[in-house]
């Protein structure tokens, strides 16, 4: 059986199954439109809080994101979980200096405080 051929319209008109399209029209990066869109839908904040928590080890080294881990952010406060006493002491001592690193990212501004949780 031979399957029906469908046409599909595109802006440069009625073309066939594997016909090319108008090729003067390059495609262009995404990056840019994705920004403006979390941008127009307010996410902005949340939305460079979540990059903090993802490259939380490359901001803070591969030997303490091992143990205090970014789990998530919220209005401005990002929560670390940490194994034990001692190292919430530990990162609380180095916080400081952990959100003056994330606060010079061009992402980091949004963070305003770091909450410590046992976890």
């Amino acid at each position: 059986m031979l399957a029906k051929r469908r046409f599909i319209r595109y802006p440069t008109g009625l073309m066939k199954p594997g016909n090319s399209y108008d090729r003067s029209q390059q495609p262009r990066p995404i990056s840019g439109v994705v920004g403006k869109v979390i941008r127009s839908l307010g996410l902005s904040r949340d939305y460079h809080g979540w990059i903090v928590v993802s490259r939380w080890p490359e901001i803070v080294g591969p030997a303490i994101a091992e143990q205090a881990r970014a789990r998530r952010y919220a209005d401005g406060v990002l929560v670390v979980s940490v194994p034990d006493d001692s190292w919430r002491q530990e990162v609380a001592m180095k916080t400081e200096a952990i959100l003056h690193k994330i606060q010079a990212l061009p992402f980091g501004r949004s963070v305003k405080k770091i909450r410590l949780e046992r976890g």
